[in-house]
């Protein structure tokens, strides 16, 4: 199945397409879908490993439960279902029997000590969408390390936040889902979506100015 311009075809057709095994169908998915969904499932797992787990077992339920997939939502949004379904199952069993190394790991940072971008979609370091409201506070591309310790702080935030409050700005402001289809992911009405949108984008924005504020650079 070839992307027209890198835009999936519509929900029908790559249903149909998935219900006949075609496998460029599902490299399609994979490519347009899984990084996305492997930052969601970080938000609700503690390590890296476990997050990549659930969004292989979540493309494993998609297969399996795709002839039962009856079109009452996007095909993106059932998706996204069954990856927060899963995750929140792993989550549970995690917080049963934390191992003893990840009760010192930082949410967000790899157990091995190295550093990795909190959120990769775009090459200038600015995260899409509403994102670009803090492009401000962002540090000039001369100056890497900083830029490089400013991705660590919105991460640090991220990860400061309620679980609910982290999905939605994540599913929003870091995977560019609309509104109507971060109520349907997660069951919730707009006006719930836009509090807790508006409450995390507020928690960010603050912790990142005191962060400039402590360095001494103008927020």
């Amino acid at each position: 199945m070839a992307l027209a311009g890198g835009t999936l075809p519509p929900d029908d057709v790559v249903v149909a397409a998935l219900r006949t095994g075609d496998e460029a169908a599902f490299a399609a998915l994979l490519d347009a879908w899984s990084r996305g969904m492997l930052r969601l499932a970080r938000a609700y797992v503690s390590t890296d490993d476990s997050a990549q787990e659930v969004v292989q077992d979540a493309w494993l339920a998609v297969v399996e439960g795709i002839d039962g997939f009856e079109g009452r939502s996007s095909l993106k949004t059932w998706v996204h279902r069954i990856l927060i379904n899963t995750a929140k199952k792993r989550g549970v069993r995690e917080n049963r029997a934390i191992p003893w190394s990840s009760a010192f790991e930082r949410r967000g940072e790899p157990s091995d000590g190295s550093s990795r971008p909190s959120r990769s979609p775009g090459e200038d370091g600015v995260p899409p969408g509403p994102w670009k409201d803090f492009s401000a506070l962002w540090p000039t591309p001369e100056d890497e390390a900083l830029a490089s310790e400013v991705r660590g702080q919105i991460a640090t935030a991220l990860a400061g936040l309620p679980d609910r409050q982290r999905i939605v700005i994540t599913l929003r402001d870091v995977e560019g889902c609309t509104s109507e289809e971060v109520c349907e992911i997660l069951d919730i009405s707009a006006a719930n979506q836009r509090v807790l949108l508006h409450r995390a984008r507020a928690w960010v924005r603050g912790r990142i100015e005191v962060y400039f504020e402590t360095v001494g650079r103008p927020a």
